[in-house]
């Protein structure tokens, strides 16, 4: 099998020692070439001269933003993606099944890839770009912005350092005057709103070892993407709403008095409502601030290997 592994050195739990052994063991049965990541977007050109050039699998050494990248170069070709989880969290390995430990995932990988069948799953799309398992709008994404910023707090910390981060956020840009913005899915049925999540897979993210789970219907072969939307985000609000954030039950969440519940949808647009451009993260990366998201789903448009 010719295999390419895409390497972040900077992932959280990449190490030296680590991107050695790896490579050795895939190199004992096949043709493995390593490039590591130099540059933001490096992963999407790396995979998408990966598709061209005949490679079978493209293996992703890092976290869920690396993977987001490789996605990008990949979807809507032929050539699959696999994940080897070395970042804080690795949502989307752990949503395909893939083992926690990157030794572990190694392991597993050498054990399919002799007869291994790739399965086409959907991928969400805002602004053009695609994520593989969630987007967020407002309050998600300065946490992410903050996180993103302080990279090796990040890695030390993990989940404790998005809490400080969330805490921080809401303070400074939320407990007073937040950004207000507009969700108007393709279905007519719209909402104001503070935050927006779009979810393409289940769950939204993970603290630790539980699930947080906030939207429903979003799944990896559904055609459609999961949305909610937070209409208030208070003091008054906050306590009530944290709890059933972690209770790891999205309809707990959904039941909340400031919580919008959207039926699953295959567009969705969302503007500003004040003027101010919105912050917006992609699978857990900070992509900018806009003042008009559109999100769709394509269907069936990346091949994975789990």
């Amino acid at each position: 099998m010719k295999l390419l592994l895409i390497v972040n050195t900077s992932a959280s739990s990449v190490t030296a020692r680590a991107r050695v052994v790896i490579q050795k063991a895939l190199s004992a049965d096949h043709d493995v070439t390593m490039a590591e990541t130099s540059r933001r977007g490096h992963a999407s050109r790396l995979a998408q001269g990966a598709a061209a050039d005949g490679v079978e699998v493209v293996a992703v050494l890092g976290g869920d933003g690396t993977l987001n990248e490789a996605a990008n170069g990949l979807a809507g070709t032929d050539t699959p993606v696999t994940c080897l989880p070395g970042g804080a969290t690795n949502v989307f390995a752990r949503t395909l099944g893939i083992p926690g430990d990157v030794v572990d995932a190694t392991e597993h990988l050498l054990r399919i890839a002799d007869d291994f069948q790739p399965r086409r799953v959907d991928t969400g799309l805002v602004n053009g770009r695609h994520f593989v398992f969630a987007s967020g709008v407002g309050l998600d994404a300065s946490v992410v912005e903050r996180v993103d910023a302080h990279p090796k707090r990040k890695a030390k910390f993990g989940e404790w350092y998005f809490t400080y981060a969330a805490v921080a956020s809401f303070n400074r840009k939320y407990l007073f005057n937040p950004p207000r913005m507009v969700v108007e899915p393709d279905s007519g049925q719209s909402s104001g709103a503070v935050t927006v999540i779009v979810q393409n897979s289940d769950p939204f993210t993970y603290f630790g070892t539980r699930p947080i789970r906030v939207t429903r219907g979003a799944g990896l072969e559904t055609g459609r993407l999961g949305l909610a939307a937070l209409r208030r985000a208070s003091v008054i609000d906050m306590p009530t709403l944290i709890p059933r954030i972690f209770s790891g039950k999205s309809e707990t969440l959904l039941r909340h008095r400031q919580v919008t519940d959207f039926d699953p949808v295959e567009g969705v647009t969302v503007s500003t409502a004040d003027g101010r451009p919105l912050p917006v993260e992609v699978d857990g990366d900070f992509i900018g601030d806009f003042e008009q998201v559109r999100y769709e789903i394509a269907p069936r448009s990346l091949a994975v290997v789990a």
